[in-house]
């Protein structure tokens, strides 16, 4: 008998794989996919390490996070710049003052300044709805080009349907810098994060192709405790009712040409065309393959059977979520964790500070 079934290989599962192996503990790791590292997997084409379910940037401001997935692989010193393309106007993202000075032609930050807050003031009263929130924070120029068309095709729905806390805030920088996160620490994994997470799962048994939910009775029998990192309302056959997610569609293709859009991530920001944005997978690793590898990325209604995504954090379904959490904490010997244990949206960096938390409580 094992001493850990660990049920999915993604980031939170292989974490807690490599610390229970480095205890001297046995773990059986099973994931119902084809292939390890949930959605960081990266499969290889034409010598390109493809991002299989979108991009994915390591970034962190937490050094002891940082120095941990170290051990797995070498990072490169990729920084996450990404374009907006709106109806073929191209501005740098996050919103800064090169996306201004295309914008409106502004210089200083004082111009730059002066001009989102004579279109704030359009909004008199509390934001009732996202349109107004975002336009209360940035003015209506950036929210009709930059945030309108890209979030009613990230949400299925109009802007003034959507609540106003999924904008809480938008970040402004009044200087001359693309670079998207402000974590001190950013790259990606030289060679892919298949090979990362494979180290990490490195004395581990493992399984593929293997539903936990379908053959739990079974598996249950294998070991004496369970790391569970599939859906939490799916472990417990949703009877509260089933909590919602958005869900991705990715068309991939490989073009003969060395270079498609001149940068890893671009948005397109008007509500055509239909995807959400375009990624070019051997950016991320500064590649020269002769060939080059494309990605369209579209968002999509979720329906129980599809792949979750991003879990949608509104009132009702956190409601929904803390009765879950309220019946998963009286599961013996079972521990929920990850993005859809939790139901929770989690950065890459987040996910392994919990795993880690985890590993100090149970090892």
């Amino acid at each position: 008998m094992y001493d850990y079934l660990v049920v999915g290989s993604g980031l939170y599962g292989a974490v807690l794989t490599h610390e229970a192996l480095k205890k001297g503990k046995s773990v059986l790791v099973i994931d119902k996919r084809s292939h390890i590292a949930g959605n960081v997997y990266t499969e290889r084409m034409e010598g390109i390490n493809v991002h299989k379910y979108g991009a994915h940037i390591f970034h962190t401001s937490g050094k002891k996070v940082w120095e941990y997935v170290q051990q797995f692989a070498e990072f490169n010193h990729y920084i996450n710049s990404p374009i907006a393309n709106y109806k073929g106007e191209v501005y740098n993202l996050p919103f800064n003052m090169n996306t201004f000075s295309k914008l409106w032609g502004t210089i200083t930050p004082q111009e730059a300044l002066a001009k989102i807050q004579s279109q704030q003031g359009e909004i008199k009263k509390d934001p009732q709805n996202l349109e107004e929130q975002a336009i209360s924070l940035v003015g209506r120029d950036i929210y009709n080009k930059l945030i309108k068309g890209y979030t009613e095709k990230q949400w299925g729905r109009s802007c003034n349907e959507l609540p106003a806390f999924i904008i809480k805030r938008l970040p402004v920088r009044l200087t001359y810098d693309n670079n998207y996160f402000n974590d001190f620490y950013q790259g990606i994994p030289i060679g892919g994060y298949t090979a990362l997470v494979d180290k990490m799962l490195s004395g581990a048994k493992i399984c593929l192709n293997v539903d936990y939910l379908k053959n739990r009775e079974s598996l249950c029998l294998e070991a004496r405790n369970v790391i569970y990192t599939g859906p939490l309302d799916a472990y417990f056959n949703y009877s509260l009712g089933p909590l919602e997610y958005r869900s991705l569609r990715f068309e991939t293709e490989v073009l003969p040409i060395v270079n498609y859009q001149g940068n890893a991530v671009v948005n397109y920001t008007d509500r055509t065309p239909a995807f959400t944005r375009i990624i070019e997978h051997k950016h991320f690793e500064f590649g020269t393959q002769p060939q080059t590898v494309i990605t369209r990325e579209y968002s999509a209604e979720w329906k129980p059977g599809d792949e979750p995504y991003y879990p949608v954090n509104d009132e009702k379904n956190m409601s929904l979520c803390k009765r879950y959490k309220e019946l998963a904490q009286k599961e013996k010997g079972v521990i929920f964790g990850g993005r859809l244990g939790e139901y929770k949206y989690y950065d890459m960096d987040k996910v392994i500070a919990s795993a880690l938390n985890m590993c100090k409580k149970i090892l």
